[in-house]
């Protein structure tokens, strides 16, 4: 199976500079051009339409960027709640500038990459990693031969960690990537897994976010 994976266009959150976790918040005006070209990508793309599926996390970002897509092959959106980012417990709604000030403990752990922390109220790191390689995996086995899912940063991110990162040096420490050190996915950039394996076929790709 081809699985194509792509993060949902700029939100509102993330160009506030905000946690959204699982809220739902809108596409900006940023994303919603995103989703756009994303969706001229997939257009340009070879589909079978009796064997192609698109699927969606249920928070509103992903869904904007999937229903463009959606428009643009003439595919439905089916939604997998599993999909869903990180809950991100009380940091959730907070400016990431504020959260030393607010949660200077639970920063301190989270910024520390123990995967076993967990945000108050929320999920860590291992949690959402697994969740993520469950909802790809589980998605995988469906009968389809290739696949779109929309879904978000730090689970996408998390999940390519424990599916490829042994022999992907540049994903070997993903599940504590999501939110520190090193950046998440680009908004609409373009990964993709060959199942069986899996194998990583392409990674955070952007180049058709680029206007000539």
């Amino acid at each position: 199976m081809r699985q194509v994976l792509i993060r949902h266009g700029e939100s509102e959150s993330n160009r506030e500079g905000r946690v959204q976790g699982q809220a739902d918040v809108d596409l900006s005006e940023t994303g919603r051009l995103q989703a756009e070209a994303v969706a001229d990508w997939c257009r340009e793309q070879t589909w079978d339409g009796t064997s192609t599926e698109l699927w969606s996390s249920p928070l509103k970002r992903a869904r904007e960027t999937a229903e463009a897509i959606s428009v643009a092959i003439g595919l439905p959106v089916q939604v997998a709640d599993d999909l869903r980012e990180l809950h991100a417990g009380v940091f959730q709604g907070h400016l990431w500038d504020d959260l030393a000030e607010r949660f200077p403990e639970a920063v301190a752990q989270w910024k520390s990459g123990d995967v076993d922390f967990q945000i108050p109220g929320g999920e860590s790191r291992r949690q959402l990693a697994e969740r993520g390689q469950q909802a790809l995996l589980t998605l995988s086995k469906r009968p389809a031969s290739q696949m779109i899912v929309v879904a978000h940063g730090g689970i996408l991110t998390a999940a390519l960690g424990l599916l490829v990162g042994r022999d992907h040096p540049l994903l070997a420490d993903a599940i504590e990537r999501p939110f520190t050190r090193l950046p998440a996915l680009a908004n609409c950039s373009v990964s993709e897994l060959s199942w069986p394996g899996p194998q990583l076929v392409r990674f955070n790709e952007t180049g058709h976010l680029v206007s000539g």
